[in-house]
């Protein structure tokens, strides 16, 4: 599985001895200092060098969740080792971020200095501010799915791993920090807590993060009560409401709620039936979905699939076949759904592409990446170099257009960033292919080049109305002169006559 190699092409702090990123090095070994608290180590988010807790939490407890329901996917794979060293790189990062009862630190770097800097991890501007969240500046939603990474973490490092002393000390901090999300009060998002953020990672609401928390929690316990809370959080928020149907991602979680409570709380049926509603209405792009169809078969859901249409892709077919193992009569929809899209990501698609870089000839090449790119000019980053220097092994780009066509620019962040997030799923529906015996995917057999596309005209919206009317304008004008000289011509034929 490249996609593990992606994770270490992220890593920050200082890195282990058995590091397989030859142009990476040490990096951002003073973050925290500010605060006069550790937070080395981790994740860079995305092509960036800021570290966020929140994406990084969903993608753990994401992994986690189909590194448990596929575990012997990797064992085939023999990335056993590397699937432990991926989650407790970002589970040590998180224990560090919790350094008390009271305090989480929520993100390290300034995105205004951060998004200035083009080049490699040597050369990271300052300074990286911390920002932490507590009982007076409450962030609820991003200290609950930190609650839920370290709960899921942990179920696996004691029942998969054998790692009961690691398992424990998991437990221990995810427990903390539970408390800490559900007694803070008034609860509230982070980004109301720190407005500075609000331009990255903003969720709308804590209530999915805190009920999906609560049944991690149960998971990794087996205490009921943690069972009960959900139940009841699950009916005091209504998320069973579910007259709006909704997408999982890192910002809401309440389609996985629905999934996880039910397999963990299979007599309380209204969680297999919330999940059976939205699942069913978006693979049947029924009444009320989000989410079509291109016409090369791509899960294409508005107002999500815009700017990493991989995204959705993957995180409802991660859905869809964790919930197919739970009831007979969906399994082999579901299942269809989700191969269909694991063969679009794979190449089967008009681009006869395979989204995932460096495994085939047409794969991307130009991710959105600073450390990949080899280049140190902001202003020309599709140019320098033209081609990117470093390859990108195993990491998940955005995706191609709703045209189902892709670019490969790499200023094109819609089409080709690549984050955290974007290959956690992906973790999951490889181990699902290999646990099950899936044939070969479809870039096995793709000789053919890429087609030849050219992306359209960005012309600013603004732009294209001036032009418009500018364009009518002289239209019109051309039309009245016209008919003013047809006009006098008349005139001057009648005068003959």
């Amino acid at each position: 599985m490249q996609s593990l190699w992606f994770y270490e092409a992220q890593r920050s702090g200082k890195l282990p001895s058995n590091n397989r990123v030859p142009w990476r090095s040490d990096s951002a070994l003073d973050d925290g200092k500010d605060n006069n608290v550790d937070l080395t180590g981790g994740y860079y988010d995305a092509g960036d060098y800021i570290k966020f807790s929140l994406p990084l939490s969903y993608s753990l407890s994401i992994v986690a969740w189909g590194a448990e329901a596929w575990f012997d996917g990797y064992q085939k794979a023999n990335q056993v080792d590397y699937l432990k060293d991926m989650l407790k790189w970002g589970t040590d990062w998180l224990i560090k971020a919790h350094p008390n009862n009271d305090t989480f630190y929520v993100q390290v770097g300034d995105g205004d200095i951060d998004n200035n800097y083009w080049g490699p991890d040597t050369g990271i501007p300052k300074p990286r501010p911390s920002y932490q969240v507590n009982r007076t500046a409450v962030g609820t939603d991003a200290v609950a799915i930190s609650s839920a990474a370290l709960a899921s973490a942990s179920y696996l490092f004691r029942n998969k791993f054998n790692d009961s002393a690691y398992a424990d000390t998991l437990l221990t901090k995810a427990s903390s920090l539970f408390d800490l999300a559900d007694t803070a009060t008034p609860r509230t998002v982070y980004t109301k807590a720190i407005p500075a953020l609000a331009d990255y990672y903003a969720t709308n609401t804590y209530t999915s993060q805190l009920t999906f928390a609560a049944l991690w929690m149960y998971k990794a316990t087996a205490d009921s009560n943690y069972r009960t809370k959900a139940s009841n959080y699950f009916d005091q928020f209504k998320l069973g409401d579910t007259k709006t149907i909704g997408v999982m991602d890192w910002s809401d979680q309440t389609a996985a709620v629905y999934v996880l409570g039910s397999e963990l709380d299979s007599s309380n049926t209204k969680y297999a039936t919330a999940a059976k509603q939205v699942l069913d209405t978006i693979i049947n792009s029924g009444k009320g979905s989000p989410c079509t169809f291109t016409n090369g078969d791509l899960l294409w859901c508005d107002g999500y699939s815009d700017s990493n249409s991989m995204v959705p892709a993957q995180d409802m077919s991660l859905l869809a076949l964790l919930y197919s193992r739970l009831d007979d009569t969906r399994k082999d929809s579901y299942t269809q759904f989700a191969k269909n899209q694991i063969d679009y990501m794979l190449g089967n698609n008009f681009m006869a592409t395979p989204y995932v870089c460096g495994i085939h000839k047409n794969s991307p090449r130009n991710p959105h990446h600073a450390g990949a790119s080899g280049g140190t000019d902001i202003a020309n980053i599709n140019s320098s170099p033209p081609e990117e220097k470093h390859l990108l092994y195993g990491a998940i780009v955005g995706g191609p257009d709703k045209d189902d066509k892709f670019y490969d620019i790499r200023d094109d962040w819609t089409q080709t960033e690549v984050a955290l997030d974007y290959n956690a799923p992906f973790q999951g529906l490889m181990a699902y292919q290999l646990s099950t015996g899936a044939n070969d995917p479809p870039y096995v057999t793709i000789t053919r080049d890429r087609p030849n596309v050219s992306r359209p005209s960005k012309m600013p919206g603004w732009l294209i109305a001036v032009i418009v009317i500018v364009v009518l304008f002289v239209v019109f004008i051309t039309a009245y002169v016209c008919w003013l000289k047809r006009g006098c011509g008349l005139c001057r034929r009648k005068q003959i006559v």
